[in-house]
């Protein structure tokens, strides 16, 4: 199902009119429509906040279904990619460029593991984002500008953070090779 007709089922699901969702989170009433009708793609920040009006995570908004019993291993290929931009191949931003790649079905634990791979020139959005959750993570490789609030810093291979995430922030990779971040986020409201 694509992005815009997942929206429109949540949204008639909770009984919003487009008006009343766009009011509640902050966005255009055509931006809402032009999503539900496939003509627009929102960039992360502003699905986050079309999400948290509904209230819904992106781990619920994307989910796959996995079988009753608690899986505890996951192969690298059963990572569910949770990215809107990636998951529905659009190739017209920054976002594009970046891979967010949940651990299980975090709308079944209280804890969200994310592998993000940041390419060149990836931007989590010029509009920074925010969450009830706390976040932490390691860089693994390459380099990442990380902005939480008014302070930012560029981290390398091995530095890591942890803070609020209701604190507006984003991620950026302004150099040359690949970043690899593995997070965490409690409780997962991403």
């Amino acid at each position: 199902m694509e992005v815009g007709e997942r929206l429109k089922y949540l949204r008639k699901a909770n009984g919003l009119s487009q008006r009343q969702l766009a009011s509640k989170s902050g966005v255009t009433n055509g931006l809402i429509s032009m999503i539900e009708q496939g003509q627009t793609n929102p960039s992360v920040a502003s699905l986050k906040r079309i999400l948290d009006a509904i209230p819904m995570t992106f781990s619920e908004f994307f989910s796959m279904e996995y079988p009753h019993q608690d899986k505890v291993f996951f192969k690298s290929t059963e990572l569910r990619e949770i990215n809107p931009v990636r998951v529905f191949r659009i190739d017209d931003d920054a976002a594009s460029f970046l891979s967010l790649r949940q651990v299980g079905d975090a709308s079944r634990h209280t804890l969200q593991m994310l592998h993000e791979t940041y390419a060149p020139g990836a931007d989590t959005g010029t509009e920074l984002y925010a969450h009830e959750a706390e976040e932490a993570g390691i860089i693994i490789s390459g380099e990442i500008e990380l902005s939480v609030g008014e302070k930012t810093q560029m981290l390398g291979p091995g530095d890591a953070y942890i803070f609020d995430s209701r604190i507006p922030h984003r991620f950026r990779n302004l150099g040359e090779a690949p970043c690899v971040v593995v997070s965490a986020c409690t409780p997962p409201t991403f």
